[in-house]
């Protein structure tokens, strides 16, 4: 009987939770910023950041990018598509100010897009 009652109670207080374990907009902003102010992108747009080129602080991240094309050649990233990636970005900022989670996760999934495969 036990059981019974506590099993939909465990799944009532996932369910509420759930939200919680997604990513914020505000964390992704953060991610996909540092991509686009690092020295990858300043490779495919000849230009360099404002602030100069970030790193990705990752202990994992490679020193060089990996040789060869992408196996899709649709995320090989162009200098417009890095700069309207970057527009993309501020709007999807004033979303998230806005309080418009989903508008603002939209946003950032055409933000990568354009963004490609950043070396």
């Amino acid at each position: 009987m036990r059981i019974a009652l506590s099993l939909p109670i465990a799944l009532a207080a996932l369910v509420a939770a759930g939200p919680a374990l997604a990513v914020s907009c505000k964390d992704d902003i953060a991610a996909v910023e540092r991509r686009l102010n690092s020295a990858g992108a300043e490779q495919v747009t000849g230009k360099e950041p404002p602030g100069g080129p970030t790193s990705s602080g990752s202990a994992k991240a490679l020193d060089k990018p990996p040789a060869g094309a992408p196996s899709d050649p649709a995320t090989k990233p162009t200098k417009a598509g890095v700069e309207e990636a970057r527009t993309l970005l501020a709007k999807a900022k004033e979303q998230d100010k806005a309080g418009q989670e989903t508008a603002c996760q939209d946003t950032m999934t055409k933000v990568k897009e354009k963004a490609g495969a950043l070396p």
